[in-house]
């Protein structure tokens, strides 16, 4: 087929594939669609849905439980006045 032809094949007649709505069933198709472009590195790495779903599950994991640890080490890491005991004297 010549690239630079733009017709359609002679058994192909236009009237015969209706006038096409462009975008049709674009919203159906992206309501149950998450495509992501994966790095060739991370692909490799990653080969399957189950296993780039589960390392980016452990990851979500790991920063909500990495977070509730900065959270409570800055509740208690906080500058504290000194204690000052007052003795007395008999």
């Amino acid at each position: 087929m010549n690239k630079d032809k733009d017709e359609m094949r002679t058994e192909y007649r236009r009237e015969d594939l209706g006038s096409g709505t462009r975008g049709k069933y674009f919203k159906r198709y992206s309501t149950g669609t998450n495509l992501v472009l994966l790095d060739d590195k991370v692909a490799k790495a990653f080969p399957t849905t189950e296993a780039v779903n589960e390392a980016l599950l452990g990851l979500l994991a790991l920063t909500r439980k990495m977070a509730r640890i900065t959270k409570r080490s800055a509740q208690t890491s906080a500058p504290r006045e000194p204690e000052v005991k007052v003795v007395k004297k008999p």
